[in-house]
């Protein structure tokens, strides 16, 4: 069985499941951490498994396609033996990545033609030719292509978009079912819904998706600048037409709080660069709130980062180490911060599936949003 589902919150819709793939185990809820570029920046595959215990990663179909191309990857037996992982890697449509293109980018019914961000050449990606790729790269996850809207965008704009990812949707799945892994493990193939923040296209688009039958559903369109709350209700409604027994996966979300807001409203996966991009930036997730390590509040402060985590950052150094680290910008400092953030990450939905089992979802979540909202507020 690809996806149980193990509990359920006995006061909101919070799951706790398992995902079962060839290359191991998933629980859920789970974030995901994004490898762009068949790595997770500042930190190796190492630490990745020893050190943050990572179940899955993510990789992007748009960046591995440029470089180092799928001759390469090919070549490597694919994007496990290439970046030596031995565990789970979704990956991507690069339907995002053509999106935030703008204007080198060109829609049409049989798929998206685009200029390289490297160096202007012109490139085609339609439905079955995303599949070719993925199958190339080897992921065990992997995404259809699909049109991300932007926010705000008109209610035609979004129906139109809604057709073209549908339509493109049933082409990705016939791609799929007439071809084979290539590396010898099974991958299976995720729909996307779209629609904006128009519930009546996100209904279509779910139950579009749902007869042409998916491994599990992904939630598309979201965190592009719309209001928090106009996210979670979208989420909610949602969620609430995607079937019980196939995942959900709510695609580059978000903040903490977001994530304990959606595992509420019924999603399973998530993946994000917040805790790479911020870490490399010198912004740290703690149990007390943020941190902006380069602060002179913490030029003296020789405690750890955060008295309650276990990762190997705040075991064997400090507020002052990791604050000078940043100052003088030594590469370890980006290392440190991101191993932090990724470890708050990862034991967030970890205590938040602990939570769901033992029934204390909801009450623990309010706490923990609350707590952090409030120090985010006192650290600026």
């Amino acid at each position: 069985m690809f996806f149980e589902l193990q509990k359920t919150d006995k006061n909101s819709k919070a799951r706790a499941g398992v995902i079962t793939t060839d290359h191991g185990i998933i629980e859920t809820p789970i974030f995901m951490p994004v490898g762009t570029q068949g790595t997770v920046k500042a930190i190796d595959q190492k630490m990745l498994k020893e050190e943050i215990n990572a179940s899955v990663i993510l990789g992007n179909t748009y960046h591995l396609y440029l470089r180092p191309g799928m001759e390469v990857i090919n070549g490597a037996g694919g994007l496990h033996q290439f970046m030596n992982w031995d565990r789970n890697i979704l990956s991507d449509s690069g339907g995002f990545q053509v999106f935030s293109l703008s204007e080198l980018r060109k829609l049409k019914p049989d798929g998206v033609e685009f200029s390289s961000h490297l160096d202007g050449s012109k490139h085609f990606f339609s439905p079955g030719k995303v599949i070719d790729i993925q199958r190339n790269i080897g992921a065990d996850i992997i995404m259809p292509l699909d049109e991300c809207t932007p926010y705000p965008c008109d209610y035609d704009y979004a129906k139109k978009s809604k057709e073209l990812t549908t339509s493109w949707a049933v082409l990705n799945k016939e791609a799929f079912e007439n071809s084979e892994p290539l590396y010898g493990h099974k991958q299976f193939l995720f729909g996307i819904v779209q629609g904006s923040v128009y519930k009546d296209l996100r209904e279509q688009s779910a139950e579009e998706l749902m007869n042409i039958d998916f491994d599990g559903y992904s939630i598309g369109g979201l965190a592009v600048g719309e209001p928090a709350e106009n996210m979670y209700d979208i989420v909610n409604f949602t969620t609430d037409i995607l079937p019980g027994n196939k995942p959900r996966y709510l695609m580059g979300v978000g903040r903490p709080e977001n994530i304990l807001e959606s595992i509420e409203r019924g999603v399973d996966m998530f993946d994000c660069v917040m805790p790479t991009r911020n870490g490399r930036n010198a912004y740290l997730f703690t149990s007390e709130g943020v941190v902006t390590i380069r602060s002179a509040t913490y030029k003296k402060d020789f405690t750890p980062l955060d008295e309650k985590c276990d990762c190997y950052t705040c075991q064997n150094h400090t507020k002052a180490y990791l604050r000078h680290l940043f100052n003088t910008k030594e590469i370890l400092a980006y290392e440190l911060a991101t191993i932090h953030n990724l470890k708050f990450y990862l034991n967030l939905v970890r205590e938040a599936r602990k939570r769901i089992i033992d029934g204390s979802y909801t009450e623990w979540k309010n706490s923990f949003i609350h707590k952090l909202s409030k120090n985010v507020k006192e650290e600026k």
